[in-house]
């Protein structure tokens, strides 16, 4: 899965949840029945759970694209430099005047 693959997929969970918690809330609410609200919800958790999870094929649209070997080696991995100031020194202590 891609950077937007994950970006579309957080946004369509986000957004069956709380479709899902809507629909659930206002069909219990008419039907005055907690177990169908309930129902309703958990079927929207599984339901969001199997588009949202796997990674399908339409979560990868937009591939990385990798270096090739052979470029990699003509750019090496620039080395840090050690440096020379980064050397604290110790701090000394004033004596406490009585």
């Amino acid at each position: 899965m891609d950077w937007q693959g994950q970006n579309l997929a957080e946004n369509l969970m986000q957004f069956m949840l709380l479709a899902f918690a809507v629909i659930a809330f206002g069909t219990g609410y008419l039907i005055a029945s907690l177990n169908t609200m309930i129902l309703i919800y958990a079927g929207g958790v599984v339901l969001t759970t199997l588009v949202t999870v796997p990674n399908w094929p339409f979560y990868n649209r937009h591939p990385l694209k990798w270096l090739d070997p052979s470029e990699v080696e003509k750019h090496p991995k620039p080395q840090p430099s050690p440096n020379v100031n980064s050397k604290k020194k110790p701090i000394k202590k004033k004596p406490i005047k009585k």
